[in-house]
């Protein structure tokens, strides 16, 4: 979904929803500043569908828009039970917002389970629409309830409604022809139609969509249709849902441009054919699939028409040991894995460094250790990816903030890789790949030129006149070495896993010349070029400092918008580059009487910079596999700056 908006405009996230009545007939609309709404029920009950619907109708209404899917780890959990839970969060509102939400407004549970596991996260006065069908005796005591809480008076405090969805659903199909069973699967359509109802959704797109997604199963697609049709017209004419509710779309929240909904492994896919083009060269993908990284491999096997080869290996090694060798052979070469599979591929890694070619290893960072939380997200394979090797073997780290810039963080490491001759990782997590929001589609002529020159011939005289190749052989302002084609003739050169001799390339055991070639290596990293890192402190006059990187920085920004509003002074700042950091980094920490470094792990990025800066940072952290809330954020901050 692609939509037009204009002229930016900032207002604080997570400000208290103002709201509008006006008549529509016989039902009140009142009109909303922002609305967050939260689908759950069973794995196995269609919530990420229903949720990614919702969010493609509002990203086309023109809303902004974040997202937080959050599913169960196991393929198949049980049916019923609090583990079993999915969910999909959407905040969506008319003007520019940064986070998920904190709470939603609007709960939809499709089973006991789902409202247990959810209700704590519901502030009082919220809506819930639940499922009546599935509050058996059976089901309620499987998650605990001894009592109904339809019944019991514990949801006195809140908004319910109870909708018979699963008897309404098969009752407007009973002219199907499918089976009771097939019927009931889809409720989560209906609930989409009530939801699309009390908020103006557009429906015209979820139609569409569900005939193309059943094409060779016409009869799903109309039942779909139908059931989606059919919770449309029971919010319009039940009187249980007396108003409905419009958020206008967020025409000045960003500059002008075409937009489209965008999750993050998805804008990093993108983000990485944008490379090849802007390179001229193939892009290979040599890669093991691995929850939560096994959608960019889904999506780029969809682009051959570009020059794209993905290889689905038989695991981790081979998959970046393939890489490898496509980057050898003169390839944007990546491959894609999450922190287990990190682990798995750390000497070829090494090899990587050794060899000086150009690799994109994308870490899709989920809660561990080992194979831990794969559906959760967390920030911990920071260390991992600046020290997880044998032997001193730098690699450069860059991370995207939101979902959106994955793309632009995709093209940022691979003009590192490209440009410096080294593997780079770029750290994404959970929480941007699989979040979504609104994506400003870039003109071709933004984009950066990635194109690199391959060595062509001799570059090096020996002393009695001979012009020979030297492979490593150093750029003197990069210090990469010349990137050479196997086959191309005269450049014929030696690879391998022992140390090279500077210049010639040949196997060296040298202490001498291992010493210099490892502090050459160092020297390289440490060299490459990145952005000032720049810091938001609109009255010059804070003296506390919260430093971030990675996809801490919508709740960072929410929380210090919400401070900046009561009143408080507090400076902001945030990494894309981890390694090497930005060369006024430390002039920037001087400044400030306290540095305080949220983060989705036990300090990582801490530990750095008191090691490097000599900085006391404080650390604020979580490892709960969800993304900090921009309240709880702003409430830690708050102490930090009093304290």
């Amino acid at each position: 979904m692609t939509s037009q908006v204009s002229s930016p405009a900032e207002q604080a996230d997570g400000a208290v929803a103002g709201e509008q009545r006006k008549p529509a007939g016989t039902k009140d609309v009142r009109r909303l500043d922002r609305v967050i709404i939260r689908f759950a029920g069973d794995s196995g009950d269609g919530m990420q569908l229903t949720g990614d619907r919702f969010t493609s109708e509002t990203a086309s209404f023109g809303n902004d828009l974040s997202t937080l899917p959050n599913f169960p780890a196991e393929i198949r959990a049980p049916a019923g039970t609090l583990p079993g839970v999915s969910s999909f969060q959407l905040h969506f509102a008319d003007h520019d917002i940064l986070t998920p939400g904190d709470a939603p407004n609007v709960l939809v549970a499709m089973n006991p389970a789902a409202l247990k596991a959810n209700i704590a996260d519901v502030p009082r006065g919220a809506e819930v629409i639940v499922n009546t069908d599935e509050f058996t005796k059976r089901a309620m005591q499987k998650v605990g309830y001894a009592t109904s809480p339809l019944e019991d008076g514990s949801l006195d405090g809140y908004h319910v409604h109870p909708v018979p969805l699963t008897t309404l659903t098969v009752e407007a199909l009973k002219d199907s022809g499918l089976a009771r069973k097939d019927a009931e699967r889809a409720k989560n359509m209906f609930a989409l139609g009530l939801l699309s109802w009390m908020y103006h959704r557009p429906t015209e797109g979820t139609e569409r969509f569900l005939r193309a997604k059943f094409a060779k199963k016409p009869e799903v697609a109309e039942a779909n249709v139908t059931a989606f049709r059919a919770g449309w017209n029971f919010g319009e004419t039940t009187e249980d849902f007396a108003v409905s509710y419009e958020v206008a779309p967020a025409a000045q929240a960003f500059p002008p441009g075409v937009y489209r909904n965008i999750s993050g492994n998805l804008a990093l896919a993108y983000g990485l054919i944008a490379a090849s083009r802007q390179a001229d060269l193939p892009l290979f993908l040599g890669s093991y699939p691995i929850t939560p990284a096994s959608d960019i491999l889904h999506e780029l096997s969809r682009h051959k028409n570009f020059g794209v080869r993905t290889f689905q290996a038989e695991d981790e090694i081979a998959g970046i040991g393939a890489a490898l060798g496509a980057a050898f052979g003169g390839s944007l070469a990546v491959t894609t894995t999450s922190g287990p599979g990190v682990a798995l591929k750390s000497e070829t890694i090494g090899l990587a460094v050794s060899l000086e070619l150009p690799l994109l290893i994308v870490d899709i960072q989920r809660g561990g250790p080992s194979t831990g939380l794969p559906t959760k997200t967390e920030q911990a394979d920071l260390l991992q990816a600046m020290y997880g090797r044998n032997g001193e073997a730098p690699v450069p780290v860059v991370a995207p903030r939101t979902p959106a810039d994955c793309f632009d963080a995709a093209l940022e490491a691979a003009r590192i890789a490209l440009t410096y001759r080294t593997p780079v990782f770029l750290l994404s997590d959970g929480y941007l790949a699989n979040g979504s929001e609104p994506w400003r589609i870039p003109d071709l002529d933004e984009l950066p030129d990635l194109r690199v020159q391959f060595a062509q011939g001799p570059n090096h005289t020996l002393d009695d006149g001979t012009d020979v190749f030297w492979p490593y052989k150093r750029d003197p302002q990069t210090l990469a070495r010349p990137w050479a084609v196997p086959g191309t003739p005269g450049l014929e050169h030696r690879i391998g896993g022992i140390e090279k001799e500077d210049g010639t390339g040949n196997i060296s055991y040298s202490p001498a010349n291992h010493d210099f070639m490892v502090r050459t290596r160092q020297a390289k990293v440490d060299g490459i070029d990145v952005p000032d890192i720049e810091v938001d402190d609109p009255s010059g006059q804070a003296r506390t400092l919260v430093l971030g990187w990675g996809s801490t920085y919508g709740p960072i920004t929410a929380a210090v918008r919400r401070l900046r509003t009561a009143g408080e002074t507090i400076a902001q700042a945030h990494l894309r580059h981890v390694n090497p950091f930005p060369r006024n980094l430390g002039e920037v920490l001087r400044r400030y009487d306290k540095v305080v470094i949220p983060e989705m792990n036990l300090g990582q990025l801490a530990t750095l910079i008191r090691a490097k800066y000599l900085v006391d940072a404080h650390s604020y952290n979580q490892v709960n596999g969800m993304p900090f809330k921009a309240e709880q954020l702003a409430t830690a901050l708050k102490e930090a700056i009093d304290g």
